[in-house]
């Protein structure tokens, strides 16, 4: 039972805190495919919300804005998570690219240019750009990743998950987190200063597109296309759990 003073706190916290849960909807929207309703993510970081207004404690010893918004976050992704907005067969044709560029890269000692890779999959530069585009909000990291490796092999899990410990977590205190540095350093310019832009900066796609003079789709485009490259760079800490 709460106390009428309770109430009366638990209400404003949640007043004054919703257009925190707005703001991060649509910032994880523009990380996402059209499909995904920023609706939806408000809707279900607004009970991620109020999961944190009656877990919070004072003594928790943290700010309440600082826990809220893991609590927020972590709601929007089960959500994305229950709906599966990102179908097997786009990660399965991302996972094509990232082969397509690694193999290109061995073979150039450079990154490749778009019209390379799009040749190398046999698609003209029209359908893979139009494929990078549908496949908005591609991911540097996928819970899958952590499964068995491609050749057989005991997985990240298998290697480093110990009872409930978070293999995510476990990943980026190896040397994972200086890997995804220089793989970044490694970019073709443009990708470089549109990641610097999206995850620094924190500008958002059409912001981004304005300061590259291109469009807010092309921003995107080329978003997954870093990513898949950044994958790709990564493939073996990403695939075997070896930073």
């Amino acid at each position: 039972m709460y106390t009428v003073k309770g109430k009366a706190d638990k209400n404003h916290l949640l007043t004054e805190h919703m257009p925190l849960v707005k703001r991060l909807a649509h910032h994880m929207k523009a990380k996402l495919p059209p499909s995904v309703e920023v609706d939806d993510l408000v809707q279900a970081g607004m009970m991620g919300l109020l999961d944190a207004i009656n877990r919070y404690e004072d003594n928790h010893g943290a700010q309440f804005e600082t826990y809220a918004v893991l609590r927020i976050r972590g709601a929007m992704l089960d959500e994305l998570r229950n709906s599966d907005w990102m179908p097997r067969s786009t990660r399965q044709n991302m996972r094509k690219v990232e082969a397509a560029m690694e193999a290109l890269q061995q073979r150039l000692g450079r990154p490749a240019s778009e019209s390379e890779i799009a040749k190398s999959l046999k698609m003209s530069l029209a359908d893979y750009q139009e494929m990078l585009g549908d496949s908005g909000g591609h991911q540097l990291v996928y819970y899958e990743d952590f499964h068995d490796s491609e050749d057989g092999s005991d997985g990240f899990l298998d290697r480093y998950a110990v009872d409930d410990s978070d293999p995510l977590r476990s990943l980026l205190d190896t040397g994972f987190r200086q890997a995804v540095i220089d793989a970044i350093d490694n970019l073709p310019p443009r990708e470089k200063m549109l990641m610097g832009l999206y995850y620094e900066e924190e500008l958002n796609l059409k912001e981004i597109g304005a300061v590259m003079g291109v469009s807010e789709s092309r921003v995107s485009q080329l978003h997954t296309q870093a990513v898949s490259r950044l994958r790709a760079a990564l493939k073996e800490q990403l695939w075997t759990g070896q930073a």
